[in-house]
């Protein structure tokens, strides 16, 4: 692939223009940013300083009968690895946003981006070489992007791409993660590891910072493209097949039903999904679950301005 082309590609995942080589290098939040693969006026910081929210690098776990701190209702980032299962509380993530973590011997990164609303996993592993990540403290598309402390390159959480620094146009390897309620995911998963409120920080996890934002249509900061189809805070399960990409909205899933046959770029899908615990899963033809994630509609579509939805 040539360099033109390998830049249309990663243009083509991150949903934007072809950015011309050869900009000038700019410093944000301590950040070195040299032609980077999306407009670098559209780099914004965040707020926190770099590493202001703080990502945990040594996560520890405790059995569902001691997380104390969680309600049925509260949400969960759900992985299931190498035979084992952990829930990463969103009260928990809210405030850090990034997990790195080891399971059954395979390092992943759990990340979480309130402004977006998605939960996603990802291997750590880049090239052979183990990264571990922070959060950066800037955004775009008003996504988190994180860091990895080897490089300092910034990544796009969404395009799970580095869009800047040594690593630039890597990608990321997503894992099947599930977003749903406490009380699903241990329903599941009764003998479920649930990360600790212990993480050697002092935050008030019983306090939601983003209270109301769910429920409102209000964004904080601009995105590449905007798409009046849906509300901007409608929650969608995003599914990407070969570039290709589908929404489907918690809101056209028929209720009094858990599966849905349907076809997205040529293959067979079945969509197995929970309107209780709004938590859904992509298993195709072969019985292998296809990584997806949960997203306000305002944040797929950024990132997917040409993406399907589906609908009754």
């Amino acid at each position: 692939m040539t360099h033109k082309s390998s830049r249309a590609a990663c243009a083509l995942i991150l949903g934007v223009m072809v950015s011309s080589p050869g900009a000038a290098e700019s410093v944000k939040n301590g950040f070195q940013i040299l032609d980077p693969l999306v407009p670098e006026e559209s780099i914004l910081h965040g707020g926190p300083d770099r590493d202001g929210i703080p990502a945990i690098l040594e996560p520890r776990f405790m059995m569902p009968a001691d997380a104390h701190f969680l309600d049925r209702d509260d949400r969960v980032l759900g992985l299931s690895l190498n035979g084992i299962s952990r829930a990463y509380p969103i009260k928990i993530m809210n405030y850090h946003e990034i997990v790195n973590d080891d399971v059954g011997g395979d390092p992943v990164v759990i990340s979480f981006c309130p402004l977006c609303g998605t939960g996603i996993a990802f291997h750590r592993s880049i090239d052979g070489e183990e990264r571990t990540f922070g959060v950066s403290g800037l955004l775009y598309n008003s996504d988190v992007l994180m860091y990895d402390h080897q490089t300092e390159s910034l990544w796009s959480q969404i395009a799970a791409m580095a869009i800047s620094g040594e690593s630039k146009g890597a990608r990321l390897r997503r894992i099947a993660l599930l977003h749903t309620s406490w009380g699903d995911w241990r329903q599941r998963h009764p003998r479920t590891q649930v990360l600790s409120i212990a993480t050697g920080y002092n935050r008030n996890y019983y306090r939601d910072p983003y209270a109301g934002y769910a429920s409102s249509d209000r964004t904080f900061f601009p995105v590449a493209h905007s798409d009046d189809r849906l509300s901007a805070k409608e929650v969608v399960i995003g599914l990407e097949i070969d570039g290709r990409f589908k929404a489907y909205p918690f809101s056209e899933l028929p209720s009094g039903e858990n599966t849905i046959e349907d076809q997205h770029a040529g293959r067979e899908l079945l969509i197995k999904y929970d309107l209780g615990s709004m938590s859904a899963r992509v298993i195709d033809s072969a019985g292998m679950e296809i990584p997806t994630f949960t997203a306000f509609w305002f944040a797929w579509v950024a990132f997917h301005p040409d993406t399907d939805v589906f609908s009754r």
